[in-house]
């Protein structure tokens, strides 16, 4: 593959996040060797390598590629079989007939569990479009295919989570730091955007409550003694969806529990649980969550949410 492209100081100021992703979709540009962060572009190349790999392999043995309708369904099937067997996990109990939209928010220990995700959705959700915020040196390596994704039904956008942020590292008030904030933050409306539209559609959104890899649920004891704050991640995704009066999503906590011995990389061949928790329907959400009529972030919701995981697993994977 060529090297990647940089983009000048002229095209950071004068083109938009939306711009930008087209970039790093169809341009082979790299916002991380940008930004100078090369290192963690080059981390991912071998997982994007394997991943684009597999999907090229399965749309290229699959027909009839006459009708693009029936080719994408017989991907998605052999998808389904040959992931099944290489990352195999079990999802019983995941609801697949909703017909409102459902914001699926799990523990994120691994890289694992987005395989046996990818499995559970295809499988059991069909045609409903789905939507993942994947972190930027996740999603550089998935770009170049991401219209092969998409017809999966598969629709990933980036984000940059405080994790990656910091890896980056910046200095306060240089020109790339600016421009690096201002994507961070146009990426995260791009993804609320997105996100609001699947959902009206009776879509699926999945998201990792953490922004990051993290054998617990709780980042430690102090977060889960509520001594530390905790990641408002799924209280501020809710207010901002729930802006919509017609909105009508629900919120459902998945506990991913990875198999003995796991490491943080795809555990080929070990089986996951993906366990579903306690719904939190709209009406509930806001009923009791919504104290005041234009809130930033809805108190308690994030550490409810979170317990609702981790009732789900043995406590060793509390915090």
């Amino acid at each position: 593959m060529a090297k990647k492209k940089i983009f000048t100081k002229k095209q950071l100021q004068e083109l938009s996040a939306e711009e930008i992703i087209d970039m790093l979709q169809h341009k082979n540009y790299s916002l991380l060797a940008t930004l100078g962060a090369e290192n963690l572009r080059k981390e991912m190349v071998p997982v994007g390598k394997a991943c684009n790999a597999a999907i090229n392999y399965f749309f290229r043995t699959t027909g009839p590629k006459s009708d693009s309708a029936k080719h994408t369904k017989a991907a998605r099937k052999k998808l389904v079989k040959v992931l099944s067997n290489i990352t195999p996990g079990s999802y019983h109990g995941m609801p697949k007939d909703k017909k409102d939209g459902l914001v699926v928010g799990f523990n994120h220990p691994s890289l694992g569990e987005i395989a046996r995700i990818l499995t559970m959705k295809i499988d059991i959700m069909g045609e409903k479009p789905m939507y993942f915020p994947v972190n930027l040196p996740w999603y550089e390596a998935l770009a170049p295919n991401y219209d092969r994704i998409k017809r999966l039904g598969i629709i990933i956008t980036p984000t940059i989570t405080p994790t990656t942020w910091q890896k980056i590292g910046l200095k306060e008030g240089a020109f790339l730091y600016e421009q690096g904030r201002r994507l961070k933050h146009d990426f995260r409306n791009i993804y609320i955007d997105l996100s609001h539209d699947a959902l009206a559609q009776g879509g699926v959104v999945f998201v990792a409550p953490s922004a990051t890899r993290q054998t617990t649920v709780f980042k430690n004891e102090q977060v889960y003694k509520k001594d530390e704050e905790i990641i408002p991640t799924m209280s501020m995704l809710a207010v901002k969806l729930y802006k919509d009066p017609k909105m009508k999503c629900d919120f459902l906590p998945m506990a991913v529990l990875p198999p003995r011995g796991y490491k943080k990389g795809l555990n080929f061949g070990k089986k996951y649980r993906l366990i579903p928790g306690k719904i939190m329907t709209a009406d509930y959400i806001r009923k009791k969550y919504f104290k005041t009529k234009n809130p930033k972030r809805l108190e308690g919701f994030d550490y409810d949410f979170h317990q609702r995981i981790a009732d789900e697993l043995p406590k060793d994977f509390w915090y």
